[in-house]
């Protein structure tokens, strides 16, 4: 064993020291190479910018010649895009071809694409939202002539509806349906010069919610003839003659439509019809259409004379020169023509709208002056549909359930005052304080949404994903939102009659589940499946350029997309790490920029995962609906979140409301987040998936983007909801009021307002109990007593015998004699 002296020593030390110090550098600059490299993504740099960052880096490792000399190439070949695409992109290409790696797009699926355009879906998709330009969207409100039109013939319609007698008659009477008539409802969508009311899609979603808030059933039928159906049809693809012959008679009710889409094995899937028509010469030397059909669940069939029919055309004889199947095609049809079968009902839920059947038995029909566009529109129906819908689902369903969520917020929280137990509000209690923050939560979101959306359609914007968001969502809240309120009705709520307002919404409400595209199918298929392809801002462009065989397009969008995945991948670790604070924010109220903060977080995270699942699932990724369910829920939950802040700011950062926003934006992060967790446990990356499951899912829930907001919050909305006027006027603004007290509403609004001023002088009996001053004895059998004690005056007396007599009215639910029960007799 040798032996060191004291220099030996210090020179050991030394070499290990400066060792020590030489690997913590190698290891300082590795670590800074790769922050440097993330933050060139999280900023979106451009391919020459990353060239100089890796350029740095070699050199600051003292790279060897041969490695620059690598390095060279490389970046030469990926900065010069020809000769990108020749050396690269066509090996791809072909990679592509051969295993068949994008999936196939279907005519009826690229009709449907091609429908509409893309909204903020693209932004909230992209990774980078820009919430500066999201929150000047546009906040619409209506026209002087629209306000003159709801407060007018909209509140006169509302008061001459029984919604009782209507739906225990099962009939609208004759003189709603003249006054409807009369006042144009029909023609809400039909242009002025055509003798319509052109009103804006808002007003129309803002007639349909208060007219929704009195009776479904009447909703519904003026609902129809303004969505989807001849008139929208006719106004925006029909031919001049079409237009002069038929639109003057639909907007003043001369003429009733009805639009013919659905089937016993099609739905509300046009491209599975199997209604069909064949076109043939007739011996005028005309082409006509022979036209066979069997349609079902087709609102106002019975009484309609006008049918908007959906069909596949076929050209046996090449008429046209275009091939013999031209696709779904959309026609007008009278019904009086020979062959039309019209006449029975269906029973949609006891709610008393005409919804029928309706066949067709070698109908015989002009070809130009049937088809909706004439002779050119035929094969062209099925982007006809695929754009009409893309509007309607933003307008009429989302109005139906926002107008029930406002009835409901407001029948809710006056009946949590009125109604005692144990002397107490039921709202004091917390487990009926839960459920009716829940009711007014989603009563402010679905507002938001609504208005949100209807800005867009307004600016003539059909954004197809998110109107698919809107309805699914909306009815969704909606049918929560329903529950809920029955579990605070209690047995007023479950005993039908006039005064029960709430029944009808709860017992129809699987009906606006259902139409306008099943909500399974609309939240699985198109929120995500179509999102996924339309919002991208490279997958799309992508699949046309594989299927056009166009290497340009194709390596442009390719290397786009790359360049998608590397800057998102860059922006969700560093967001991640940073809880979102490196996110910039717009100008906001301060306690909101926390949110934008997660929603920048959630859609570099959210765009990531897509284009991992995308590339780990290729073309069957639209058949694993469970997880494209959880990816539209996440980028619902963004869009949803979005219009919440944006309606926080349109109404002036109102203080009073931040219990609602807060509420309900930390909902839509817990809905992110549950989609996250459901995707990470889910979505199997070959020889990756414990790692994607097991390390950075439980990273996921370490470092959540969200929770469900804090009991604290749901207090200070379920208190707000229980005070007159405030947050509470505008909760339910835009609904029927009624200012009878014999109609139900009004009758529980009175005894809501009595009941509140009553509490003032309850209270000082309750206080002179707790004091020894009156015996322990309920309220109201102290009065005479706590009166002679001068505890109370005289109008203080008045006042609480009166809140007596009015909550005990209010809260009484109808009773039928036998002959009524069984005869459907009114009251």
């Amino acid at each position: 064993m040798g032996v060191f002296n004291k220099g030996d020593t210090s020179w050991i030390l030394s070499t290990l020291y400066m060792g020590i110090f030489l690997e913590s550098c190698t290891w300082a600059w590795v670590l800074g190479s790769i922050v440097l490299l993330l933050f060139v993504g999280f900023f979106s740099s451009p391919l020459i910018v990353w060239t100089i960052a890796v350029a740095a880096i070699l050199f600051g490792f003292a790279a060897p010649m041969w490695l620059w000399i690598v390095f060279a190439v490389v970046a030469v070949i990926f900065n010069i895009a020809p000769l990108r695409a020749a050396l690269v992109t066509s090996g791809v290409f072909g990679i592509f071809k051969k295993f068949e790696f994008l999936p196939k797009i279907s005519d009826t699926e690229k009709a449907a694409l091609d429908a509409g355009v893309v909204w903020i879906e693209k932004d909230l998709f992209s990774g980078k939202p820009n919430f500066t330009n999201l929150m000047n969207e546009v906040y619409p409100d209506l026209t002087a002539e629209e306000k003159a039109f709801m407060e007018g013939p909209v509140d006169t319609l509302c008061g001459m509806i029984d919604h009782w007698n209507i739906y225990k008659t099962k009939e609208i009477p004759e003189d709603i349906w003249n006054y409807i008539r009369k006042e144009k409802f029909l023609g809400m969508i039909v242009p002025k010069e055509y003798g319509g009311l052109g009103f804006s899609a808002l007003c129309h979603s803002e007639v349909i919610m208060k007219i929704s808030s009195r009776s479904l059933a009447v909703a519904i039928q003026v609902m129809v003839p303004n969505s989807l159906g001849p008139a929208e049809l006719l106004a925006h693809y029909g031919t001049d003659a079409q237009k002069k012959r038929w639109l003057p008679r639909l907007a003043d009710g001369s003429e009733i439509p009805c639009f013919g889409l659905t089937e016993p094995t099609a739905g509300s899937d046009a491209g599975a019809i199997t209604s069909s028509g064949v076109l043939f010469k007739d011996t005028d030397g005309k082409i006509k259409i022979k036209l066979n059909w069997n349609k079902r669940w087709i609102t106002l069939a019975a009484i309609s004379s006008v049918i908007g029919l959906a069909f596949r055309l076929r050209d046996p004889e090449n008429l046209l020169g275009k091939g013999e199947d031209l696709g779904i095609t959309c026609a007008l049809i009278p019904s009086k023509t020979p062959g039309v079968v019209l006449g029975r009902r269906h029973d949609p839920l006891n709610t008393p709208f005409y919804n029928c059947p309706t066949q067709g038995k070698d109908v015989v029909v002009d070809a130009e002056e049937a088809i909706v566009g004439g002779i050119a529109g035929a094969g062209r129906g099925w982007m006809m549909l695929m754009e009409c819908l893309a509007a309607g689902r933003g307008i009429s369903l989302p109005a139906q359930a926002t107008g029930g969520a406002k009835l409901i917020t407001r029948v809710t929280s006056a009946h949590a005052v009125v109604r005692r137990q144990f002397g107490v509000s039921i709202g004091k209690f917390e487990g009926v304080e839960e459920p009716l923050a829940r009711i007014g939560a989603s009563t402010y979101t679905l507002e938001a949404m609504r208005k949100y959306c209807l800005g867009a359609l307004d600016k003539g914007i059909k954004p197809g994903v998110i109107t698919a968001m809107q309805k699914y969502y909306s009815t969704e809240m909606g049918r929560k939102g329903i529950n809920d309120a029955m579990d605070i009705m209690g047995g007023a709520g479950i005993s039908m009659g006039p005064r029960n307002l709430l029944a009808e919404i709860y017992i129809a409400t699987p009906i606006g589940i259902t139409v306008e595209g099943a909500n399974i199918m609309t939240r699985t298929l198109i929120v995500f499946g179509q999102g996924a392809l339309r919002s991208h801002p490279f997958a799309y462009s992508e699949v046309k350029a594989y299927e056009a065989n166009d290497l340009k397009a194709f390596d442009r969008a390719f290397f786009g997309h790359i360049g998608h995945i590397v800057r998102n991948t860059c922006r969700a670790i560093l967001l991640s790490c940073s809880r979102g604070y490196l996110a910039a924010t717009p100008d906001c109220h301060p306690q909101m920029k926390v949110y934008f903060r997660r929603l920048s977080w959630t859609s570099a995270t959210f765009a990531l995962l897509s284009d991992v699942a995308m590339g780990v699932l290729g073309g069957s990724l639209k058949m694993r609906e469970k997880i494209t369910g959880r990816f539209a829920d996440i980028l619902a939950n963004m869009y949803i979140a979005t219009s919440i802040l944006r309606r926080f700011e349109a109404e002036g950062r109102k203080e009073e409301d931040l219990p609602f926003v807060h509420y309900s934006l930390k909902n839509c992060m817990a809905e992110i987040q549950k989609g996250f967790d459901g995707i990470f446990d889910n979505l199997k990356i070959p020889g990756l998936r414990w790692f994607f499951k097991g390390w950075i899912g439980a990273w996921s829930r370490i470092n959540s983007v969200g929770s469900q907001a804090s009991d604290g919050w749901s207090h200070a909305i379920a208190s707000a909801m229980m005070k007159e006027g405030g947050i509470r006027d505008r909760l339910s603004e835009g609904i029927y009021m009624p200012k009878n007290r014999d109609q139900q509403l009004g009758r529980l609004e009175y005894a809501f307002s009595v009941t509140l001023r009553a509490e003032a002088a309850e209270k000082k009996i309750k206080k002179a109990i707790r004091d020894g001053v009156l015996p322990k004895k309920k309220t109201n059998l102290l009065l005479d007593e706590a009166r002679s004690k001068n505890i109370i005056n005289d109008e203080e007396l008045k006042l609480i015998q009166e809140a007596d007599a009015v909550r005990y009215d209010a809260i009484l639910v109808d009773d039928f004699s036998e002959e009524q029960y069984h005869a459907n007799k009114v009251l």
